[in-house]
């Protein structure tokens, strides 16, 4: 149930920083088919949700509505609900992505199956989500207000113009670190548990997962809402 794989925070003994393969002479690692796994599972329900369209939903087609129209309203309280909207493909993208790689932690075989383990343990993972975030900004702040995107840099005044670059710079470390220590913090705790009451601990560290993975989907989402529409919003 627990990643057992992960014995080391950084250490070469991390099976999970072993590749499986090689294709093209890159290497294969057990986060990236872990997040294939995801992909697939993903595609394949969008693809059963939308394959028999109906005005009035029901079955899985009413269960991804009903979830969608929850996270609109919820990045609506965020942003507004016209913003909200705009950027609702790549903030929902997001949040579901992640959302699924932090439930990988509790399927079982996660950390024992070669192949399967939590991508969002490892900082590579979670700094190329933040990245995407982080392009995301700028592209989405200059696409709404063109070059003139670019004076919040030197606001209030230019001599800020060093502090609001560092502020940029940090934007995508935060995010990703905040993401990788709380999902690694949280699957050594479950280790950890799991190895001194392995009788009574599976079920509730089961709901604990899926909680605190949800949580941490939320939180990255929320910040990325911010962080969006602070950039075209013109409210640095």
């Amino acid at each position: 149930m627990f990643d057992i794989a992960l014995i080391g925070s950084f250490g070469a003994a991390d099976a999970a920083d072993h590749y499986l393969f090689h294709i093209a002479g890159i290497g294969v690692s057990p986060y990236i088919t872990s997040m294939w796994i995801v992909m697939a599972f993903l595609i394949l329900i969008s693809f059963l949700a939308t394959r028999n369209l109906q005005w009035r939903p029901t079955g899985l087609q009413n269960v991804v509505e009903m979830a969608f129209e929850a996270l609109l309203d919820f990045l609506g309280g965020i942003m507004g609900k016209k913003a909200a909207r705009k950027y609702f493909p790549f903030l929902a993208t997001i949040f579901i992505f992640i959302l699924f790689m932090n439930y990988s932690s509790v399927l079982p075989g996660s950390g024992t199956l070669p192949w399967l383990t939590t991508p969002t343990t490892t900082w590579s993972v979670t700094l190329a989500l933040a990245l995407c975030v982080f392009f995301s900004i700028h592209y989405y702040g200059i696409k709404e207000k063109g070059l003139g995107y670019f004076k919040h840099f030197i606001e209030p005044y230019p001599f800020f113009l060093p502090l609001n670059l560092l502020e940029e710079i940090t934007k995508p470390l935060s995010l990703s670190l905040r993401l990788f220590g709380n999902m690694f913090g949280e699957k050594m705790v479950g280790m950890t548990l799991f190895g001194l009451v392995p009788l009574l601990l599976p079920l509730p560290a089961y709901f604990l997962g899926l909680l605190f993975g949800s949580i941490q989907a939320f939180v990255f989402t929320l910040l990325a809402a911010v962080y969006i529409s602070t950039a075209t919003s013109g409210g640095h």
